[in-house]
């Protein structure tokens, strides 16, 4: 089990949207609060605040995003494994990711409250958005 974690729920929606991998980042990919934009050979896959994500771009909306406060350790071990067997045992998706100084969940809207709930019976202490 690792320490308990201080993690932030950030107000408002975002989506996942995908372009194709040839394609320049836009500039609606950008925001002050939290957004990824990750490249593969085969997409550009941009996480940004929904009223952002121009309607014909094809991406899936209603996510809500958790951020751990860190920075983290690069060292640190199963703090990822941690949350992410949290909220599995609430039967809850999630997509996980990480940056240089934290890690960061997404869930639907729909179960956040059951994603906080796991988090918290976990021993994490849940805050909503400072922003």
């Amino acid at each position: 089990m690792i320490a308990p974690l201080t993690i932030e729920t950030l107000e408002g929606e975002w989506s996942i949207a995908r372009l194709p991998a040839s394609e320049p980042v836009p500039d609606w990919a950008w925001s002050e609060t939290f957004s990824s934009v990750s490249r593969t050979s085969d997409e550009l896959s941009i996480i940004a605040p929904s009223g952002q994500v121009p309607s014909e771009v094809t991406s899936e909306s209603g996510f809500r995003v958790l951020t751990v406060l860190g920075p983290l350790a690069f060292d640190a071990k199963g703090i990822l494994a941690d949350l992410a067997g949290a909220i599995a045992a609430a039967d809850v998706s999630l997509l996980a990711l990480s940056t240089f100084d934290t890690d960061i969940l997404l869930v639907r809207q729909e179960d956040l409250a059951g994603a906080v709930a796991a988090l918290a019976l976990r021993g994490h202490d849940v805050l909503a958005s400072r922003h």
